[in-house]
This record gives structure tokens, C-alpha cells and sequence, in this order.
């Protein structure tokens, strides 16, 4: 992972073999961000993601392996119990140009590069669990 902070944005770039998610947290934890959008596009030839069921409470996820686009990845950075917390979603395209993956990311394994815009927000945002739902909230 490499990146370059201008202002309040971090411009990231992910090489091949890199978990997104994992170079996240570690970006949050180097410099210290405690509230930030996140949005990116990309390459990966691993992806996780799942869909909540809120009578289930539970993620429904789902495993793909192959060659995929990220066309859209959208989310939240915030902290909870001090930690970084990633609250990302995602949308991949295969070969053919059909969605393949879409949902809460829980990983994604870089396969030529990703692209990522962090962007931070003065302010600090926690996030509580909520036992109605069964989601992490957040909480200001």
C-alpha cells in the first residue's frame, strides 16, 4: 500500500496480493483517522461479501474467486472500543460485465491495483451494538 495525504484527503493505492480492508485499519491506525467517507474502484480476484438479515440477525455471506472489477466501493470509517471500524459495501463485475458481488464487504485481495479516496471529517463517531438489530450503530 502506498499513499499521499493532501488536505483532508488520503489518496491510497493498493498493489496486487494486498486485502483491502486489512490496509484500511492499518492506514486508520497510522494516522490516527478517527471519522472518514471512503470510496474506491479497483481489481480483485478475492472477494467476501454478505447481506444482512435483520430478523436473522445475521450476515448471509458469499465467497467469489475469479477475475473481478470493483466498480463501485462506498462506506464509512468511524471507531469502536478505540479501533478502527470499517463499514464498507461493495459492488464487482465479472468478466461478461454482470454483477457478481454486491453487499457489505468483508474482504477483497487485490489483483492488479485499487484506487481508494479517504476522506477525512473533523469529529470523532463511535459505534455501539444494538441488540434490537443486531448491527454495530453509530453513536454520537
Amino acid at each position: 500500500m502506498e499513499y499521499r495525504c493532501f488536505d483532508n484527503t488520503y489518496v491510497v493505492r493498493l498493489e496486487r496480493g494486498e486485502e483491502l480492508t486489512a490496509c484500511l485499519l492499518q492506514l486508520a491506525e497510522a494516522e490516527m483517522i478517527d471519522l472518514a467517507s471512503v470510496q474506491g474502484i479497483g481489481a480483485a480476484d478475492h472477494i467476501v461479501a454478505g447481506v444482512y438479515d435483520v430478523a436473522e440477525k445475521q450476515y448471509h455471506q458469499q465467497t467469489f474467486s475469479g477475475a473481478f472489477e470493483i466498480t463501485a466501493l462506498a462506506g464509512n470509517l468511524t471507531r469502536m472500543d478505540g479501533k478502527p471500524y470499517l463499514h464498507l459495501h461493495i459492488t464487482a463485475a465479472d468478466p461478461h460485465h454482470g454483477v457478481i458481488a454486491a453487499g457489505h464487504l468483508n474482504s477483497a485481495t487485490i489483483s492488479a491495483t485499487a484506487e481508494i479516496f479517504v476522506v477525512v471529517c473533523k469529529g470523532r463517531v463511535g459505534r455501539r451494538a444494538d441488540a434490537e438489530i443486531g448491527l454495530n450503530l453509530l453513536a454520537f
